[in-house]
């Protein structure tokens, strides 16, 4: 190899490939949160469109309680998500920061697509609705940049840290 095309010095590769990871798992975790929210909006206007039993559906209980877990859990993985992309530009270590706002924005933009489909009912996996597009797409958040399992290991070593 040639050392005019060296980027940094030996043995400092690893630490640099880490702090992109540690960004992108931020970046990973604000596109779960945009599918998870198209798949709410779009559930909530068919719960109030969509009747049965001589009502929206939105009126049932059932179905407000899905709407209201999934909303609750996309807020408070936005949440996670401005805290570690506030600390990573305040030049402070995010590590496990940005691990919990992936893990938990991933795995809450999936709950919230699996329950959007699941108000939809049959029509839910339709192509005229986004929600079956949107499942597929936020099921590749919990992988990219590291799987849920490897986040998950992150976030223990962090917290275990004995340094």
């Amino acid at each position: 190899m040639d050392p005019a095309d060296r980027i940094g010095r030996d043995g400092e590769a690893f630490e640099h490939a880490k702090v992109v990871l540690e960004r992108g798992r931020i970046g990973i975790g604000a596109l779960a949160i945009g599918l998870g929210r198209a798949s709410l909006d779009v559930a909530v206007a068919y719960a109030k469109d969509r009747r049965a039993f001589g009502k929206p559906i939105g009126e049932f209980e059932m179905i407000q309680w899905r709407l209201a877990r999934a909303r609750t859990e996309l807020d408070a993985a936005r949440l996670l998500v401005h805290r570690a992309a506030a600390l990573a530009d305040a030049g402070v270590r995010f590590t496990d920061a940005a691990s919990k706002a992936k893990l938990y924005a991933s795995e809450a933009a999936t709950r919230a697509a699996d329950s959007s489909l699941q108000v939809l009912g049959g029509y839910g996996y339709l192509s005229d609705f986004p929600i079956e597009r949107n499942l597929r797409d936020v099921r590749l958040m919990e992988i990219g940049e590291g799987t849920s399992e490897v986040q998950r290991i992150v976030i223990a070593r962090e917290l275990l840290r004995l340094d």
